[in-house]
């Protein structure tokens, strides 16, 4: 029997927050990327977070799963994936285009579960949602109004790299869902992807010459802020609501994330979203509502036709 609870006030408002919080991070990444490169920044805040999280392992005395080293191997590469490619992302576009591709990983996590689990078959209605979100992600790549930018080395590659990390996220999710790791607990999992970043991110910010750090204030600000607030803070916050809480009622809070980076990135970087983005991040955003609550919206719609037949009788 599922004991976790329906949602109240209090995850609702921590919902919110973290919502923000992950709004906020490529703002933050983005903001101070003259001073230390979003690569090297995502790989020392993964390292850092690693470590506290270890710490809190030992502490809990948590039972680690090694058989699940396989399937945490992947989920680090794809992890280590998805934040290079954010960083890419932002050396590119604006941090609000790549907050809200980035948050596509929601439908290609829907793509992958409908392929490889029979029971998360995608419902018409979610199909219907799916098409909304992808329309959006069209309108969103023609969305760019500056003619100087608008060629394959400016902003449009930024995109598209902001939208293959959303499809490493999406991978990633679906990876856990179908592996051991469904079973090993989120420490655990956490920790793979936060090891895996660590390590190939660092490689890369080596490889490619982007390893210099400035230590600004600012830096050292948004490093501490990456590492303890978001890597290590707001995914134990998250991992604890999926405990505690129905996670088909925390998943309709998913929207607001890319809203809360949009508005920051307009409020503290002074970017100015496109008008046919605007258009575009509201069919992406409708896309993944529509998605991830089909179930209320049948049983809305369900609910709606037994009362008319009730009025007819």
């Amino acid at each position: 029997m599922d004991t976790r609870l329906a949602l109240d006030t209090r995850a609702a408002g921590l919902m919110t927050l973290l919502c923000l919080i992950w709004g906020m991070q490529q703002v933050v990444l983005k903001a101070v990327a003259a001073d230390i490169a979003p690569v090297l920044q995502i790989a020392l805040r993964s390292g850092i977070a690693a470590v506290l999280v270890g710490a809190v392992v030992v502490w809990r005395r948590e039972r680690l799963v090694w058989d699940t080293w396989r399937p945490g191997l992947l989920v680090g590469v794809l992890f280590a994936a998805e934040y290079l490619f954010v960083g890419e992302a932002l050396a590119l576009t604006s941090a609000g285009h790549t907050v809200v591709l980035l948050y596509t990983a929601p439908i290609f996590a829907a793509l992958g579960l409908h392929w490889k689990v029979p029971a998360e078959r995608l419902s018409r209605l979610q199909w219907l949602g799916i098409a909304l979100a992808f329309t959006g992600v069209g309108v969103t790549f023609l969305g760019n109004d500056d003619p100087a930018a608008a060629g394959w080395s400016g902003s449009l590659r930024g995109d598209l790299f902001a939208l293959l990390g959303g499809l490493a996220w999406g991978a990633t999710t679906v990876t856990i869902r179908i592996s051991r790791l469904s079973t090993a607990s989120p420490a655990q999992t956490l920790l793979y992807q936060l090891a895996g970043a660590a390590v190939l991110l660092l490689a890369a910010a080596c490889a490619t010459g982007r390893s210099g750090f400035v230590a600004t204030p600012q830096a050292v600000a948004s490093l501490a802020f990456q590492s303890i607030i978001v890597s290590f803070g707001s995914f134990l916050a998250w991992f604890w609501l999926l405990r505690t809480y129905l996670a088909s009622r925390l998943g309709v809070f998913s929207f607001l994330t890319p809203v809360f980076g949009v508005a920051l990135g307009a409020v503290l970087l002074g970017e100015t979203p496109e008008p046919r983005f605007v258009g575009g991040t509201a069919l992406v955003l409708l896309g993944i509502l529509v998605v991830s609550t089909h179930a209320w919206i049948g049983g809305a719609f369900a609910m709606m036709r037994s009362a008319a037949r009730g009025m007819r009788a």
